[in-house]
């Protein structure tokens, strides 16, 4: 799609909801249209969202098998109350196998190469795999600005994946944790403060997944 294209994609949309763009994206997607997430804090929101316009959109979990105790148990919450239709893509090497090669511990925000390596093996290849499995033509995501003031100017709520060809759509860009929480105890959802991706180390890096990758994501 043209650059013009999406820029007149996000005039329209200019002003609307969440609930609006969800809509408008699941409506695009034809049938094909996918949430991802991760269950980081505050993802039962996206879920919710889409979810409502189609109670049985499909969603695309990577789990690593290295989440925290906390991260399984929210994800475990959100499928009951939400009863979502969850495709969860797992890695080809187990989680004990990368940690006994590795040090045998998840990776710290300092360790940049154990970093990278869990990211390139443990999440972006099943990430990659899931994607052309479910080859959607809409992808919804839980992105927002605040997440990463570094890329916050090149968002859109609207963008084009070329890797994926399919528009890439993020309809809570906007929000901060004041309509975050508003919306939890509006519509009653789980939600949980503790977690940690090994993928990624600290919030500012980039694993990879909202990224152009030259590995073909």
């Amino acid at each position: 799609m043209s650059p013009e294209a999406i820029t007149s994609l996000n005039e329209t949309l200019c002003g609307q909801s969440p609930q609006e763009i969800t809509r408008w994206a699941i409506a695009q997607g034809a049938g094909q249209a996918i949430v991802t997430t991760n269950f980081r804090p505050y993802e039962s929101v996206i879920l919710h969202l889409a979810s409502q316009v189609q109670k049985d959109i499909p969603i695309l979990w990577v789990d690593h098998g290295t989440n925290l105790p906390e991260t399984y148990v929210f994800a475990e919450k959100c499928r009951e109350q939400l009863q979502l239709n969850i495709s969860a893509f797992v890695p080809k090497m187990t989680a004990a196998h990368w940690l006994a090669l590795n040090g045998g511990n998840v990776p710290m925000p300092d360790e940049v190469e154990r970093v990278e390596s869990f990211s390139r093996i443990m999440k972006l290849e099943p990430f990659q795999r899931g994607m052309k499995t479910m080859a959607p033509k809409v992808w919804i995501t839980a992105l927002r600005r605040e997440q990463n003031p570094q890329r916050a100017a090149s968002l859109q709520t609207v963008m084009w994946d070329d890797t994926f060809q399919c528009l890439k759509v993020n309809p809570i860009l906007d929000w901060t944790p004041v309509e975050m929480d508003a919306y939890l105890a509006e519509f009653s959802l789980p939600n949980e403060r503790t977690y940690y991706d090994p993928a990624k180390g600290d919030e500012k890096h980039e694993c990879g997944l909202h990224a152009k990758l030259t590995t073909e994501k």
